[in-house]
């Protein structure tokens, strides 16, 4: 289960990276005064979209009820460890 969180996080992470990289890009191009407002724009969607990725997986993760599993098995791996 670890695994999977892992590679969730670490994809998840490289596309957030990417679309950040991509709206810097592209507001670096933009210049004049009249579409600072565009960019911005730019800035919500990437925002909304990354938003309705996590709302997406949050709902799988409890339909599936694996994320109680999940946070169960990391408490059982840190009491385990801590006694």
């Amino acid at each position: 289960m670890l695994q999977v969180y892992v590679a969730l996080t670490s994809v998840i992470g490289a596309w957030w990276e990417q679309a950040v990289s991509s709206v810097r890009h592209i507001s670096a191009r933009r210049t004049s005064d009249g579409e600072k407002g565009q960019t911005t724009a730019e800035y919500a969607l990437v925002i909304l979209a990354a938003a309705a990725v996590a709302v997406v997986l949050i709902a799988w993760a409890r339909s599936s009820g694996k994320l109680p599993a999940f946070f169960d098995e990391i408490i059982d791996d840190i009491s385990g460890n801590a006694q």
